[in-house]
Order: structure tokens, then C-alpha cells, then sequence
């Protein structure tokens, strides 16, 4: 490994990422499938990758919509993920009895297989570069009018493009518009989606997360974090031939991996005054609120064994985000990150095209400042954090927005989004009431902090309440938890919804004006100017450099390259490989380092060599989990799960010294299912042997 300075590589990493070096440097890059380096990729690791290669993993990998990746590895559409993208199924499928969260789930046929709730899986099958339409819409207007227009463009050609794709070979797709390069290039991606996903195996949370909060964003690691689902097609196993094959063994020390997946959002495009944003304001205020929030959370669990199970999954959620918040704070404060950016900045001026457009976004981030409380309590929705709010909210935006033509809509009103919508607004979950009225009363004592009691709306609201006793009579009151009433109301359009006399829509109806006038400020001084700011930075980049240079992740499918590695951590190196006879030595019978009761009895059937987890240089940040890393043939030889503690600054730069991808090897999960858990017709039909039922 290079021995240059922090300062040095992290300034060379970001010009790199602005695209100031049209030479891919290190494993650096969450690239396109249209736009992937296969030059660099040969040039460092003698490995052609060709088109074939790259539509068949394009092909074969799934994104699940509630924020990870998955990928296809039978012919019957069986789908590996993470256990910690199946919680929420798990969660949904639980009851006080039946704890699936804790105890895992087997089905031992596939009849048995169970349906998640609010699951839909979407398989990326083509691309279209709409960039010339939207830009040719937007011609000549000034920032406000661009961002509708823009809008309004981007809803009509998603409209005309599903239409279209009812003729398609893969038959009627989904479409969506991506906007690259920070508004450079806009694209529609066509979709095929499965909205019947059946969960079909998952561990025990104990041995998928262990270690739990201590070992998270660490290495080594023990985690089985693994699970299956599978997707159906009226009524039976989907047919899914471009699956990917499953290599046993696994990789060998520095062999050359892929990570194929749908990496959530960077900022490594950001201007100095966005970044400034973040340190000062918005990542600041989500730390300090959600520890609040964790301990709140952690008090209440501790109430009783039901709000304990209950607790589990929110829980995990908010310790995990916290850990990357805090990692984007010690981001944020590196001085070295700055500096890059300034020099970025500056030889882009240099280039010319856009000097204006740096003032113009570090002025929109001044006026964000001005309104970015209210707008994050009371339109964003943070001061109401109730699942029985987001209902409300959905049905009350939701009749005012579907009875406008597609294109006027609120775009995630489009009806591009209404299926997402859908699907989460009438599926059958379970509402916890206590839970519900903690989380809001929390919400609620902060809503009242931050904007002030003085404020009009908070005012309104608490008056003459306090924050637990709104929650309750809120919580309380609301029939929302019924999904047939829920599905009356959405049926029942505007009428129905301006007759509901149930609080929590009455709620979302009172603040519904408010909340709607600091999104149009917001759109029209905010996210117009910075829009229009990013595009002529874009265009002044690709004028200098061409489009030899990888985008932001925003959650659309990339693939990075890399290899297998450990690092150098403070003077000692850290082995890529971790084996299953350290995870008994590490065992306390404490949590979060207590092992199932199974996996103490299953101990002498494992070979203690098996592999557990590993690392690899693959660029990669949240939205990855889940993400099959492959070999140069599209096998899979690992399952991305988690990134070191150094990979957290992924966000806004990649440090080939020490960031580091985190995977669950082949081999454990093989054995678990075999040895552990008696799964062998799972495991038949991971290995393509069997028909894959017992």
C-alpha cells in the first residue's frame, strides 16, 4: 500500500471523484453498467469484462425497494439478501408468540414459504438517456420555472415509457427517472417489478448480527448476516434464468471481486458550500436528536418483554444510523476533505463555464438555513414519527394529488410511484399503539423544542397539550391501523378523505397548507437554484474531462471493482479473512456475543477453518447490503453486508489504504444451512442440485 499522507491521498482521491483525473485511480468508483472502466479494470488485474458479462449481473441483481440490494441465485426465483434487509419482513410476520426477529425462520417447503407484507423487488432490464429531452424542455427558463418544467418532463416521459413498455419482450416495466452527475445526465431505468416476495430462510438474529452494535462498522467480524426470499408470479415461483452461480469455495486472498448492488447516496460531487451544510446543520442536528431518540427508545423496551421484541428492529435501525452519522461528522471535520474540495472547485472555475454557479448553490444553502427546521418538522414529517401519520399523510396527499393530470402532480405522487405507494399504504401490518404514542410523543417534545412554543403551528397543536397527552388522544383515537379502512379512504378519493373525522387525518389536513407552502419555498429557492447550479457544473466538468468518470450513488444499480485484502490498521495489519473457531472463542453467552442454542450444538459437525467474513477494496456504502460479490466468471463468491469504520467517509471520499467492504463468505453459509439448520433442499438449490424441496 502507498505510504502518501492522509492530506496528499484524500485530496487525490477527491479530484479524482470530481473527475479531474480521467484515469481510474485505486478500486475507486460505484460506476454504471453503460460506463463501466473495463480498460482499468484489465489494466490492474488482467480481467475482461465484457457486455455479456455485464447485462447477465444487471440481469441477475434484484433491489428491494425498503433500501438494499438482493440478487437472483436459482432458476426459481430465489433471492439472497441480507438478514438485516428482512427485518421489517420479519418484524411484520412476528407476533408476541411468534418471535421470527429472534428465533429465525425455515421453510421446509415451499408452501410454507411466507409473504412479506410490504416487500417489492425490481430488476433493472434496461436503460434510456432522456438527457437531450429534459434539457430541451428546460431551455432558457430561470431556475423555478426549470425545476417544474423539469419535473413535469420527467413524470411524462416515466408516463410514455411504462405505456410503451406494455410491448416490451419482458413485458410491462416500471419506469424511472435517474438524474446522473448531479443533473449532467437523466436517464429513465425500466424496471421489472415483483410486488409477492415470500420469505423462505432466515437465521437467528443473534448469530446475523453478532457482535451486534460494538462490532458494527468493525472487522474482524462473525456475522451470518444472510437471508432468502423469493419472488412469485401468479402464484408460483418466478422463472428467473439469469440467476447467478454460486462458487462454493469462495475467493482467494487478492483475487480480483466485484460488488454488483445499489449503492444509496454520495456526496463526493458536492460543492464546499453543500458540504458546509451537512458539517454545520443537518448532520448535527440528526445526531443530537436521534441519541435523544435511541435512549427514549431503549427505556421504553425495557418496560416489559413485548416492548422489548417490538423494540428490536427500530432499535437496530437507529444505532446503525447513528454510527454513520457520526462517521460523516469526523468526515465532515477533516480539514483535508475541504481543501480537496476548494482546489476541485477551483481548477473547475479555471476550465470556465460555471463560475457563477458555485455563488448561486452557496446562496440557495444560506436560504436552506433559514427555513430548514420548519421544513424538516412539518413537512419533511419529523415532528410526527408515527407510522399512523405517514398513513394519513399518504391518503390526504394522495387525494389531492391523484385527482391532478400525472404531470402536475407531487412526484412522488407520480404514477410512476403509486404502486410503492400501495403497497406500503394497504398492506396488513402490525401497529403497536404503545410504541406509536412513544414515538410521537418524542417527535412531538421536539417539534416544540425546535421551532419554539411561539411557533403558529406549534401553537395550534399544543396549546392545551402537552406532547404525551396529544400522542395519546392521536394514537389513541385513529382507526388508521385497519388496512380495510386505509383502502376505503385511498378508494374513496378527496370525499372520503375531507369526511374522515379520524385525528390523524384530521392532523395531516390541519398542517397540510403550512407544510405544502415550505416545500414550495423550498423547491423554488433551494432545490431550484442548487439544481441549475449542479447542471452547469456538470456541463463544465464533462466540457474539460468527457464522461470518463463514475456518478453519485443514488440507489440506481453500479458495479465496483476490487480485490480481496486486509489493511493496516494503526501499525497492525488486519487479515481479510475471519474463520469460524474465533467466533466459539468469542462467544460470552452475553449479548450482543451470546450464539443460539443451535449453533452450541451444531459445534462439533463445523469444520472450524470454514471462512466466516472477509473484506475486499470494493467501493461500496449503504444500500450495498445485500450486494452479491462476484468473480470475473459472475459467480458468486461473497455477500456484502457492512464496510469498515473507514469506509463511513465513503460518503465523500475513497481512501484505498483503508476503505474496506465487508462480506459473508460462501462456505458458512452453505454449512449453516446444512449443519446448523437442517436446510439441506435450500442448500441443494443454492448449488443447483435438487429440486429444492424436503
Amino acid at each position: 500500500m502507498s505510504q502518501r499522507t492522509t492530506h496528499t491521498l484524500l485530496v487525490t482521491a477527491m479530484v479524482f471523484a470530481a473527475g479531474l483525473s480521467p484515469a481510474a485511480q485505486a478500486d475507486e468508483g460505484m460506476w454504471t453498467t453503460f460506463n463501466f472502466p473495463k480498460a482499468a479494470v484489465k489494466q490492474k488485474y488482467n480481467v475482461d469484462i465484457n457486455e455479456a458479462w455485464l447485462q447477465r449481473v444487471q440481469r441477475a441483481t434484484t433491489r428491494l425497494e425498503g433500501g438494499c440490494t438482493g440478487s437472483f441465485i436459482s432458476k426459481d426465483g430465489m433471492v439472497l439478501t441480507n438478514h438485516h434487509c428482512v427485518v421489517e419482513c420479519l418484524a411484520d410476520l412476528s407476533s408476541k408468540d411468534d418471535d421470527l426477529l429472534g428465533k429465525g425462520f425455515h421453510a421446509r417447503q415451499r408452501s410454507e414459504e411466507k409473504k412479506c407484507p410490504t416487500e417489492m423487488i425490481s430488476v433493472l432490464m434496461e436503460t434510456e438517456n432522456v438527457t437531450d429531452k429534459v434539457n430541451a424542455a428546460t431551455a432558457g427558463l430561470d431556475d423555478a420555472k426549470a425545476n417544474t418544467i423539469r419535473k413535469q418532463t420527467l413524470s411524462r416521459l416515466e408516463a410514455e415509457c411504462t405505456a410503451a413498455s406494455k410491448k416490451s419482450p419482458h413485458g410491462a416495466l416500471a419506469c424511472e427517472s435517474v438524474n446522473l452527475y448531479q443533473g449532467g445526465q437523466y436517464h429513465l431505468y425500466k424496471y421489472k417489478r415483483y410486488d409477492d416476495v415470500r420469505l423462505v430462510f432466515a437465521p437467528h438474529e443473534a448469530i446475523a448480527a453478532f457482535g451486534g452494535d460494538p462490532d458494527n462498522f468493525n472487522f474482524p467480524r462473525w456475522c451470518l448476516d444472510f437471508s432468502l426470499l423469493r419472488v412469485y408470479e401468479n402464484g408460483k415461483p418466478a422463472r428467473t434464468p439469469n440467476h447467478l452461480p454460486w462458487r462454493a469455495e469462495g475467493p482467494a486472498a487478492n483475487e480480483p471481486v466485484f460488488v454488483v448492488g445499489h449503492p444509496g447516496n454520495t456526496n463526493r460531487l458536492y460543492t464546499v458550500a453543500q458540504l458546509q451544510f451537512q458539517r454545520d446543520t443537518s448532520v448535527p442536528a440528526y445526531v443530537i436528536r436521534n441519541t435523544e431518540y435511541r435512549g427514549r427508545l431503549i427505556q421504553w423496551s425495557k418496560t416489559g418483554d413485548e416492548p422489548a421484541r417490538i423494540s428490536q428492529d427500530p432499535l437496530l435501525h437507529v444505532e446503525n444510523s447513528l454510527k454513520v452519522y457520526r462517521g460523516f461528522q469526523r468526515a465532515l471535520l477533516d480539514d483535508a476533505l475541504f481543501d480537496a474540495k476548494r482546489k476541485q472547485e477551483d481548477q473547475l472555475r479555471a476550465a470556465g463555464g460555471a463560475a457563477k454557479a458555485w455563488t448561486d448553490i452557496d446562496n440557495a444553502e444560506t436560504r436552506y438555513r433559514e427555513i430548514y427546521d420548519r421544513y424538516l418538522y412539518l413537512e419533511s414529517g419529523v415532528g410526527f414519527s408515527s407510522k399512523l401519520f405517514t398513513y394519513a399523510r399518504q391518503l390526504v396527499r394522495g387525494a389531492a394529488e391523484r385527482g391532478k393530470p400525472n404531470e402536475q402532480r407531487l412526484r412522488e405522487y407520480a404514477e410512476s410511484n403509486l404502486p410503492k405507494i400501495e403497497g406500503n399504504l394497504l398492506a396488513s401490518t402490525p401497529i403497536h399503539n404503545d410504541f406509536e404514542e412513544m414515538s410521537l410523543s418524542f417527535s412531538l417534545d421536539k417539534l416544540r423544542e425546535i421551532l419554539g412554543p411561539d411557533d403558529p403551528v406549534v401553537r395550534q397543536l399544543l396549546g392545551s397539550e402537552s406532547p404525551d397527552s396529544l400522542a395519546t388522544k392521536l394514537v389513541g383515537g385513529s382507526k388508521l391501523a385497519d388496512p380495510a379502512l386505509r383502502k376505503t379512504l385511498w378508494e374513496g378519493g378527496a370525499s372520503a378523505v375531507a369526511a374522515s373525522s379520524d385525528p390523524m387525518i384530521v392532523l395531516a389536513r390541519e398542517i397540510d397548507t403550512t407544510a405544502r407552502g415550505l416545500r414550495k419555498i423550498y423547491e423554488d429557492e433551494v432545490q431550484a437554484p442548487i439544481a441549475s447550479g449542479q447542471e452547469r457544473i456538470a456541463k463544465a466538468r464533462f466540457a474539460a474531462l468527457g464522461t470518463n468518470i463514475y456518478p453519485d450513488a443514488n440507489f440506481t444499480l453500479r458495479v465496483s471493482y476490487g480485490a480481496v485484502e486486509g489493511w493496516n490498521e494503526k501499525g497492525e495489519d488486519v487479515v481479510p479473512f475471519t474463520s469460524l473457531a474465533r467466533l466459539y472463542e468469542r462467544t460470552t453467552g452475553k449479548d450482543p456475543f451470546a450464539l443460539p442454542q443451535a449453533w452450541l450444538d451444531a459445534r462439533s459437525k463445523l469444520d472450524p477453518q470454514t471462512p466466516f467474513n472477509y473484506t475486499t477494496t470494493n467501493d461500496i456504502v449503504g444500500g450495498n447490503s445485500g450486494s452479491p460479490v462476484v468473480d470475473a466468471k459472475g459467480r458468486v463468491v461473497g455477500l456484502a453486508f457492512d464496510g469498515n469504520i473507514h469506509s463511513i467517509a465513503g460518503s465523500y471520499w475513497y481512501d484505498e489504504r483503508k476503505n474496506r467492504a465487508v462480506a459473508v463468505h460462501p462456505r458458512i453459509i452453505i454449512a449453516a444451512l446444512r449443519d446448523v439448520y437442517g436446510a439441506t433442499s435450500i442448500a441443494n438449490e443454492i448449488l443447483g442440485a435438487g429440486k429444492g424441496t424436503e
